[in-house]
């Protein structure tokens, strides 16, 4: 990897970026359908229900929710208050694999409120119940998102850093001022004048 791309990697703003767009990911998942039941066809056909993620697994949208304001949160936070960020961020993103896994795992327990809604009774046992590819898509996402938090930590050490060299490069008004060439040379000027003013040469 070059210098100009290790350096890109640990720049805040790609940090930022990465969660952001893993935050919306586990978002934009949740807005499509995760489970599709196809309930017992009696004398009343019954269309298949379709649940999205929002209903499905509430937690993931609040999860990712909470990712998306961390991950805006660590473009200005400071280095304590970037530490408690970054640990919602890692939490965050637990929290949606973690809550995408158990939808995959035991999709009836999900299913029921929705078979409930469609036909009055919870029980899921004769229903078929697929799930579909977004669930992954989620705890894939917010997997990485817990990833992306260990990053911004590690990174984290770098940004101060680098603040810290910009402060101490920058200096004060007053370490400019002195080093002003202009202000330097005005000071030359005035100290010949008085050394005239006192019958001294001040060429020697």
């Amino acid at each position: 990897m070059s210098t100009a791309a290790s350096s890109r990697v640990w720049k805040r703003s790609t940090v930022v970026l990465v969660a952001v767009l893993l935050s919306l990911a586990a978002f934009g998942a949740t807005t499509q359908t995760w489970l599709s039941i196809q309930l017992p066809q009696t004398a009343v056909k019954t269309p298949p229900i379709d649940v999205p993620g929002s209903d499905a697994a509430t937690a993931v949208t609040a999860f990712a929710l909470v990712g998306l304001a961390a991950a805006l949160a660590i473009s200005i936070a400071g280095r304590i208050l970037g530490w408690v960020i970054t640990v919602v961020l890692f939490v965050a993103g637990i929290g949606i694999a973690w809550s995408s896994a158990a939808i995959m795992s035991e999709p009836a327990t999900a299913a029921q409120v929705a078979i409930g809604k469609a036909i009055g009774v919870t029980d899921s046992s004769a229903a078929s119940i697929s799930v579909t590819p977004f669930p992954l898509v989620a705890l894939i996402a917010g997997s990485l998102l817990s990833v992306t938090a260990v990053w911004a930590a590690v990174a984290g050490r770098r940004w101060a850093a680098s603040r810290r060299y910009s402060a101490q490069a920058g200096g004060g008004p007053e370490s400019q001022l002195s080093r002003d060439p202009h202000e330097s040379g005005a000071r030359d000027d005035i100290d010949s004048w008085d050394q005239l003013s006192h019958g001294q040469d001040p060429t020697r």
